[in-house]
């Protein structure tokens, strides 16, 4: 005898109002870079990556997307500054849109992360400081001796980023997520163990923040602010973009993203793991800015199924952004719905030029066909 089974609607699953947005669950894709845009054009192969991963009324965040040509950090990654990205990239979020989903573009710059073969003619890369970071334990690179930013140049790297919001606009995008993460430009003015600058954009933690806070501004005049999220990670030390206070700098920041009535969402990092009694555990530190913040809040690092459905409930994040897991995943609401086995992701095909393995070529559910309930027999 057939019968509908009855389905328990776990936290992660259930419908979200993000400003105008109506979000069916709670899971977001988490922005990864994949470095499969060849030449800095995104490629066909990324509507099909994209479009596997979305679900109607769910939220992806795209890939970092360089906002100028000295924004680049990584080989291969997009760009949304030329005409020609803008048109490369529509057809992409049109493949995203079909599914149902909304998709936001994450407009980002290097700064010192950076090698002087990836900057236009070779030239060192810019940032707050003149300060080389040592080593990168994770994949060996090495990298250059970047150029300290004049004072002056400061608002031109502003008004890349403005541009970059208008561009991912035109080119169908929902909206923006702005990079203030993972010890990148915007970071490495905001943490004082980078900025060691001694005009208005350093020193007190204000000034600091001064030229994050300018790029929210520009970005928000020009696209409205219930199209801009910004992504923080004031707890991490990525690339040796460390502060002293990490509290003082997610509050001061979150404070700053409420002078913009409306803004869409903050999107912020947990500390790293913990090791508890043996085992890593999440540290759950971001409830004061849950709090404080006055849009959506998505948290990010680590969580799976369980921790995620947990957070949700209890109040502590809106929605929870999966960037290992979705990657390995294409289906990943779907498998948590149900609460099916997950695919293991494959490290060492994260980041290359293969325009499928590792990829798009991750498998789906056997029964995944339709997005109605599931009929069991």
């Amino acid at each position: 005898m057939m019968h509908q089974a009855a389905k328990e609607v776990i936290p992660l699953m259930t419908p979200y109002k993000m400003g105008q947005l109506e979000l069916s669950h709670r899971v977001v894709l988490a922005p990864l870079t994949r470095c499969r845009s060849y030449g800095n054009v995104p490629q066909p192969h990324a509507a099909v990556y994209y479009s596997q991963r979305a679900t109607k009324g769910g939220l992806l965040i795209a890939e970092a997307t360089d906002v100028s040509p000295t924004a680049q950090g990584y080989p291969e990654t997009p760009g949304i500054w030329t005409q020609e990205q803008v048109e490369a990239w529509k057809p992409i979020v049109d493949a995203v849109h079909r599914k149902g989903a909304f998709f936001f573009c994450q407009i980002w710059h290097v700064g010192r992360v950076s090698t002087n073969e990836l900057q236009p003619d070779g030239q060192a890369p810019i940032s707050c400081t003149d300060k080389r970071i040592t080593s990168d334990v994770g994949t060996g690179t090495v990298y250059a001796k970047p150029r300290r930013l004049r004072t002056e140049e400061i608002p031109g790297i502003v008004d890349d980023f403005r541009r970059a919001a208008r561009n991912a606009i035109e080119a169908g995008f929902d909206g923006v997520e702005i990079h203030g993460a993972h010890g990148y430009l915007l970071e490495q003015f905001m943490k004082d163990g980078t900025n060691d600058r001694d005009d208005e954009y350093g020193g007190s933690l204000e000034n600091r923040c001064r030229f994050a806070v300018e790029v929210i501004d520009a970005v928000v005049g020009e696209v409205g602010a219930h199209r801009v999220g910004v992504r923080l990670s004031p707890f991490a030390d990525f690339v040796e973009c460390t502060d002293s206070d990490p509290v003082a700098l997610a509050d001061y920041m979150v404070r700053q993203l409420n002078m913009h009535e409306g803004l869409l969402y903050c999107h912020m990092v947990e500390p790293r793991m913990a090791n508890v009694d043996g085992s890593r555990q999440i540290p759950h530190r971001l409830l004061p800015f849950r709090k404080a913040f006055n849009g959506t809040f998505i948290a990010a690092g680590g969580y799976d199924r369980e921790e995620g459905n947990k957070v949700v409930a209890d109040g502590y994040t809106d929605l929870i952004a999966y960037g290992r897991l979705f990657l390995a995943n294409p289906d990943l609401p779907r498998r948590f719905e149900l609460g099916t086995s997950l695919n293991k992701y494959d490290r060492s095909t994260f980041i290359t030029r293969d325009p499928v393995v590792g990829y798009t070529d991750y498998p789906f559910l056997e029964d995944d066909h339709n997005d109605g309930p599931t009929v069991h027999a």
